[in-house]
């Protein structure tokens, strides 16, 4: 692995800790700041929210500045606001401090998307951005389980210090190993916002916005599911959900492979519908612990081998402004987030079992399925039209 692709596996180590820890530190940090968990659990939304707003919007500012000046000062911003979190005094300050925390979040993977896929050997550029990726992934299996270890047993405030580490070793790595690449983004804003004309990038923001979020509304609810249907204790779900971080690791890998031997609008469609299939198994089977286990497993690696496909496609499509279209698509998975857990959570409100979420996801993954079906349409027919030469 080259040296600078490790820079970004890190960022991506430290950006997924920070994003998925609060789930396990919600009753830690509840207690601390005496608040309820659901009023704690708008801390996640609000990290969300930060991605929305800081994705499109940093990148816009950074202008034509040097990928390796726009990445060193967004891990500058991630680091400073999650050391500053470790010292929020109340709610209200940290609420603020988890916005902030997340405006660097999908700026950083739109940027280091594209200097991924321009640091990769020809013909392995979506390998390349899987393996910036894959920080997320070791982030769920190895960082998440550390920082709620630190949040449970000492404080809560101990693991953001624990991610404001990662940020400053970070730094280094991309001090030390980042080329100084040249900004190709010769276009100005309006230039750079006309990408939503197209029909083929509202087709693309479909698939990441509904597609992925019919896997949010499996994992959003995933810790009920697995005690309360497939008859688990409590003890053993953090180990479960390494076990799904294992899966999302594979997958994660599998999906940068795949979209460099197919192609990433084949590769998403074919990846939405075995998600399908993935959802129908674990509404049907959850009940029976050693199936669960599979399930768990095949559907963490579907959750993000898209990631890669997905990222490719939008700097394909976005030629002279890859890193905003890149960065428009971090955004569109956080939609994604927000989407599958509210309508995976209706169905819970309205009495049914914790397996129902599943048949939302099923039917928003099948809506992206239809999306990325329409892409591939649309892109073999402008070949078949271009003229001769």
């Amino acid at each position: 692995m080259k040296k600078s692709l490790f820079a970004l596996l890190l960022g991506g180590l430290g950006i997924g800790t920070t994003e998925f820890v609060m789930m396990g530190l919600l009753p830690d940090i509840a207690n601390n700041l005496d608040v309820s968990i659901p009023v704690a659990g708008y801390l996640i939304s609000a990290y969300a929210l930060g991605v929305v707003i800081g994705a499109p919007l940093l990148v816009i500012l950074a202008g034509g500045y040097p990928p390796k000046k726009i990445l060193i000062t967004l891990t500058i911003m991630f680091t400073v606001f999650n050391g500053l979190s470790s010292l929020a005094p109340g709610y209200i300050s940290l609420f603020f401090l988890r916005l902030l925390s997340g405006l660097p979040h999908g700026a950083f993977f739109g940027v280091g998307a594209v200097v991924a896929s321009r640091l990769a050997d020809k013909g392995k550029e979506a390998q390349a951005v899987s393996i910036m990726f894959a920080g997320l992934t070791i982030a769920n299996l190895m960082g998440v389980p550390l920082g709620t270890f630190l949040g449970h047993n000492y404080s809560w405030r101990y693991s953001f210090l624990l991610i404001a580490a990662i940020g400053l070793i970070t730094l280094l790595c991309l001090q030390l190993w980042m080329p100084k690449l040249e900004n190709n983004n010769k276009t100005n804003i309006a230039e750079q916002l006309t990408f939503f004309k197209r029909l083929d990038a509202w087709l693309i923001i479909s698939i990441t916005a509904i597609g992925t979020g019919g896997l949010f509304c499996w994992i959003s609810y995933i810790a009920p599911l697995l005690t309360n249907v497939s008859g688990f204790s409590a003890d053993q779900v953090p180990f479960i959900l390494s076990w799904a971080g294992l899966g999302m690791l594979v997958g994660n890998l599998m999906g940068g492979w795949l979209a460099d031997r197919y192609s990433p609008a084949k590769t998403s469609f074919a990846l939405l519908l075995c998600m399908v299939a993935s959802l129908i198994l674990v509404s049907f089977f959850s009940q029976y612990k050693s199936i669960a286990l599979i399930t768990t497993f095949i559907t963490g690696a579907l959750s993000f081998s898209l990631a890669a496909p997905i990222q490719m496609l939008m700097i394909q499509t976005a030629r002279g402004a890859e890193m905003f279209a890149a960065a428009v698509s971090q955004a569109c998975f956080n939609i994604g987030n927000a989407l599958g857990a509210f309508l995976g959570g209706l169905p819970l409100m309205a009495g049914y079992s914790y397996t129902s979420p599943e048949w939302v996801g099923v039917f928003m993954a099948l809506i992206g399925a239809a999306s990325a079906a329409m892409l591939i349409r649309g892109t073999q027919k402008s070949i078949v039209t271009q003229p001769q030469a």
